[in-house]
């Protein structure tokens, strides 16, 4: 998976296939798609009725005959075919006609650390099938790491945390390659579930919706830090009796019920430390983590990293689309390697 900075210039188009989201960014037009991964589908006739945000919406809330379909997952395509009409309606008929007259075009895509061969060809295949003629793959790392402004290219450890919806992925970086990497499979859905589980063990209660955060509904207010609110009432369904109900949510308990996820993310971070060079620990220990990805917003988890690890925590100025960004920089020719010539004798 190892590409040049000189074979991205030459491509026209940069994907990332969230298990979340879907951006797309085009050379010379910027970010042009930011919409859910989420496709709605007539299962009588196959046809499709909804992307993106509509499709979303629906989730939930759909007669059996209409099925809301994810066609990635953990950052990699399960369901090529899907993934392919979902892009297709996200760009649009202009897009794509612009995308047409380029005689042979290029896509570069963005791919978890460490992901296996299949999912690689996967990533593939459903941008060959909109019609690149070529497909470049980038480690997610690399690509945040140069949207969020880290020195790559330098000979000076970074270190990046990307807090997806599926997978944690934790990196120290330096002259513009990987030095250690862990990639966890907890994200923000796991996060989600297990405000979900609580609610529904403590206080009967189920969410209207796995569309909706419930997350954020529960801790609406910036409840989740510490100077937050103590409460938080949240709306919902009885599980006994299925009417309407309210309850108030106690903010430590929640607090308690998604430390147990969060844990693995904190093995994971001291995995990367212990394999780590000390020299480039030491410049962590100035420079600090960088968080990016959507769940880096989730209040107060900056806090818990720098409890538990003593070091700096940053979030991202757009901490979500730091990964396409990046990827679209790398093709605008706005990053530059650091030339190492080697030494004459």
């Amino acid at each position: 998976m190892t590409v040049s900075l000189e074979q991205l210039r030459r491509c026209h188009v940069a994907v990332d296939l969230g298990a979340a989201r879907t951006r797309v960014y085009i050379k010379g037009l910027g970010l042009v798609v930011d919409e859910p991964s989420a496709a709605a589908i007539n299962t009588r006739s196959g046809s499709l009725i909804a992307v993106g945000e509509l499709a979303e919406k629906m989730t939930g809330r759909t007669p059996d005959y209409i099925r809301v379909v994810r066609p990635v997952s953990g950052g990699s395509v399960i369901d090529i075919e899907m993934a392919q009409r979902m892009l297709r309606h996200l760009l649009g008929e202009k897009l794509r006609r612009q995308l047409r007259r380029k005689p042979r075009l290029r896509a570069a895509a963005c791919t978890p650390h460490d992901s296996d061969p299949l999912a690689q060809r996967a990533t593939i295949e459903t941008l060959v099938g909109l019609g690149a003629r070529r497909v470049e793959l980038v480690d997610t790392l690399l690509a945040a790491a140069v949207g969020c402004d880290l020195p790559v290219e330098q000979p000076v450890g970074s270190m990046i945390m990307v807090c997806g919806a599926a997978t944690t992925q934790i990196a120290v970086l330096s002259l513009g390659s990987i030095v250690t990497a862990v990639r966890i499979p907890i994200g923000g859905d796991a996060i989600d579930h297990a405000v979900i589980q609580h609610l529904r063990q403590q206080h009967e209660l189920m969410l209207p919706s796995q569309s909706v955060r419930p997350l954020q509904l529960a801790l609406s207010g910036n409840g989740l830090t510490a100077h937050g609110p103590a409460v938080t009432e949240i709306h919902g369904r009885d599980v006994v009796t299925g009417l309407a109900r309210s309850v108030q949510v106690d903010t430590a308990a929640v607090r308690r019920a998604i430390h147990t996820p969060l844990t693995a993310v904190l093995d994971g971070l001291g995995k990367v430390l212990r394999h780590c060079p000390p020299d480039l620990v030491a410049d962590l220990a100035d420079c600090g983590i960088m968080m990016v990805g959507g769940s880096a917003l989730l209040p107060g988890l900056d806090q818990m990293l720098r409890d538990a690890t003593g070091m700096p925590v940053h979030i991202a100025e757009r901490p979500d689309v730091c990964a396409v960004l990046g990827l679209g920089a790398m093709l605008d020719g706005k990053v530059e390697p650091m030339v190492l010539n080697p030494l004459a004798a």
